[in-house]
């Protein structure tokens, strides 16, 4: 099933839930149950089913001293595009702090500008 045919499938709820671990770039699950303003269990079974259909990833953790859930989107739904240019991925992904006037920086501005072509 793809990405989009299991998002069809998915209750208002779970949609609402889906936004959410979206916007947030992830959520620990007990948080995520009070933002979506339902019941913590209610709110375990909306992460299960979304994490059941491969849209989110859920996580074991510890948050708050308290064993809980950190869910976050799926690897395969997320878009890369607007790090590249050409096929050189931007500079600002490392750990490194990048100089504006680097040479690596201006190559991938130079890419970025002719993707426009």
């Amino acid at each position: 099933m793809s990405v989009s045919e299991a998002e069809a499938e998915l209750s208002e709820d779970e949609r609402a839930g889906l936004e959410l671990i979206r916007q947030s770039g992830g959520i620990h699950q007990s948080d995520f149950w009070k933002e979506l303003d339902v019941s913590s269990r209610k709110g375990s079974r909306i992460a299960e089913a979304l994490a059941s259909t491969g849209l989110i990833e859920r996580e074991d953790t510890v948050y708050n001293g308290h064993n809980t859930y950190y869910l976050q989107p799926a690897a395969k739904d997320l878009d890369f595009a607007l790090l590249m240019a050409g096929d050189m991925l931007s500079p600002f992904i490392g750990e490194e702090e990048i100089n504006a006037n680097s040479d690596a920086f201006s190559q991938w501005l130079m890419n970025l500008a002719y993707d426009d072509y």
